[in-house]
């Protein structure tokens, strides 16, 4: 594994954005795993828009791995309309936690990307190597800067210091802990919410933006998990690994299959005049695969867990 065991010591992981989508589910994964020691961070114990307060974090707990998963991340309508928020936000918590690992070559760092940062209209299954080989998506094309800019900076500190940091490109994660508020939620989560209220409301129509034939491929979140755990464990020494399950779905199918889970019974209207987004976005994820990980969450399962969780949770979320 990464870091062999010496005298019983566990392998001590800082994860970074405890309480997202991600960063919760990272947390539950690698706690199960018996060779690490897993710390949670969240925004209560360090303020990642400050450089000082990141360095003191990195310095208090001394991990042997950084697992970035904080962010601000959004929709098609969040990315669009906060622009600003979405670049400056991302760029500040990448490089804070970057430049606070400086000094610490030994210290193993992975970086949850976004597979927005592959151009627009790129060759499908796209891979690893198509990054910045074109025109990013304009509609969330700042928050894709502030990722590109990410795996820059730590190629550069992996070069010039020797640091080992690998950038994870997922594809369009979902599961429990979401963001399921429609104004700036991701796709799954924000159908899942309209189809619930409309099933409570009795509501006759659910609308959706664009005309359905985009293709989109999905990941349940606990499969990234795992597949962090995964490359901790192989110490796998990739720059860039697409994460991904490699099946794909239109948006009118999953809509379909949303609506039949919740057991909603009205019809579904397209708005064409909002827009779609790219026509397709399939990774490959065959370097990975390769090596011997692949997902094992099936759609309808991830999204009827998900649901679940939401029918729990709905009292406590901010809607």
């Amino acid at each position: 594994m990464l870091l062999l065991r010496i005298n019983g010591v566990k392998i001590k992981v800082l994860v970074f954005g405890r309480t997202g989508l991600v960063g919760t589910s990272v947390v539950n994964k690698l706690s199960l795993n018996k060779n690490l020691k897993v710390v949670p961070a969240s925004r209560n114990d360090a303020n990642l828009f400050n450089l000082s307060e990141t360095t003191k974090i990195i310095e208090k707990v001394n991990p042997d791995v950084v697992v970035n998963a904080a962010a601000k991340v959004g929709g098609i309508l969040a990315n669009n309309s906060e622009r600003f928020d979405f670049i400056i936000e991302n760029l500040k918590i990448n490089m804070n936690i970057l430049e606070s690992v400086k000094p610490f070559s030994d210290i193993r760092v992975i970086n949850l990307g976004s597979s927005c940062i592959y151009p627009i209209n790129i060759e499908n299954p796209i891979k690893e190597s198509s990054i910045m080989t074109g025109k990013l998506e304009p509609t969330n094309s700042p928050y894709a800067m502030a990722k590109l800019t990410a795996i820059e900076i730590g190629d550069a500190m992996a070069k010039q210091f020797g640091h080992k940091i690998t950038n994870l490109m997922p594809t369009n994660l979902y599961g429990p802990n979401d963001n399921f508020n429609p104004s700036n939620s991701h796709v799954i989560p924000g159908m899942i919410y309209k189809f619930h209220n409309a099933k409570i409301l009795g509501e006759d129509t659910v609308k959706l933006w664009g005309d359905g034939t985009p293709l989109r491929e999905f990941l349940f979140v606990d499969d990234l998990a795992d597949s962090i755990d995964f490359i901790i464990e192989k110490n796998l020494n990739e720059n860039i690994l697409n994460i991904g399950s490699s099946e794909e779905i239109s948006i009118q199918d999953l809509a379909k299959l949303i609506k039949e889970i919740i057991d909603y019974k009205g019809d579904i209207e397209f708005d064409e005049s909002k827009p779609n987004g790219i026509d397709r976005k399939l990774l490959d994820s065959s370097n990975i695969f390769n090596h011997g990980w692949k997902p094992k969450t099936k759609l309808k399962e991830g999204i009827s867990i998900t649901y679940k969780w939401f029918q729990s949770n709905i009292d406590n979320l901010r809607l």
